[in-house]
């Protein structure tokens, strides 16, 4: 296999041709002959592989994991490459390896999982603001700028932009901006009401309680609401505190099953 320069389907320097292996490979069978060949190739057109992984190492990832995403890239296009189909393997190449690197960084690189087509919009419309810096100039591109440019809804350049802003996660224990007292993101955020788990059962309860007699219903009122003992109940009522248990007991039992027979 040679390794000289063909600036006739290259535009790469050092680019290897090999052309011929590709054709040795269509025709040999599954075996060690096979896997020497392929490991060949592959170890020719690495340097190409490393360039392409270099164009993305400014955005965050360690570039040797990006060219062995590269790598892995370039095997696949081996792999799938066709010589019978007359097109040079460099054209097969790069896209299949720039894809490869690509979807890295939309499946590995984002904090939390974020969905595909969200992943696909924050692209559209980056490409879009990069393009439309060319030509707008003191300020930045409106929203209806982008989505023409884009060819995208103003709703979609919208949840792109957000997109833009959220490639990383801010950790709840991080400080507030201008606390000085270490209050976190964390302090800010709310709860569920402990009370919302009451509110089925006050308001099945409602109508039971509006039908009962005056007398158990000012009872359970001063209970349960006015929070007042049973002593003092019956002091108020005129009656012995045993009384009021009672009362309160056959009241409170009542509600329950009526209100269990309602909801059967």
């Amino acid at each position: 296999m040679q390794n000289r320069a063909s600036a006739k389907h290259h535009p790469h320097d050092d680019a290897p041709d090999t052309a011929q292996a590709f054709r040795s490979l269509a025709t040999l069978p599954p075996g060690p002959r096979r896997d020497t060949l392929r490991a060949q190739i592959v170890e020719a057109w690495l340097p190409m592989a490393d360039r392409l992984a270099g164009r993305f190492r400014s955005r965050g990832e360690s570039y040797e994991d990006l060219r062995q995403v590269a790598a892995l890239g370039l095997v696949k296009a081996v792999d799938r490459y066709d010589p019978a189909r007359g097109h040079a393997f460099e054209s097969y190449a790069v896209p299949t390896v720039t894809g490869e690197i690509k979807r890295h960084f939309r499946d590995h690189m984002w904090t939390l999982h974020v969905p595909r087509r969200v992943q696909d919009l924050r692209n559209r419309v980056r490409f879009a603001c990069q393009d439309l810096s060319q030509t707008v100039s003191g300020r930045r591109p409106t929203v209806a700028e982008i989505a023409e440019c884009a060819q995208l809804s103003e709703e979609e350049v919208r949840e792109g932009l957000e997109a833009l802003e959220s490639f990383t996660a801010l950790s709840l224990d991080a400080e507030m901006p201008g606390s000085e007292d270490g209050y976190s993101l964390s302090d800010a955020l709310g709860a569920p009401d402990p009370a919302l788990d009451t509110v089925v059962d006050r308001e099945a309860v409602r109508p039971r309680l509006a039908a009962l007699p005056e007398r158990e219903r000012a009872i359970l009122y001063m209970r349960f609401f006015g929070d007042m003992t049973q002593s003092r109940i019956a002091e108020q009522l005129g009656i012995s505190q045993m009384h009021v248990s009672r009362l309160i007991s056959r009241c409170c039992d009542r509600l329950r099953e009526q209100v269990l027979k309602d909801a059967a």
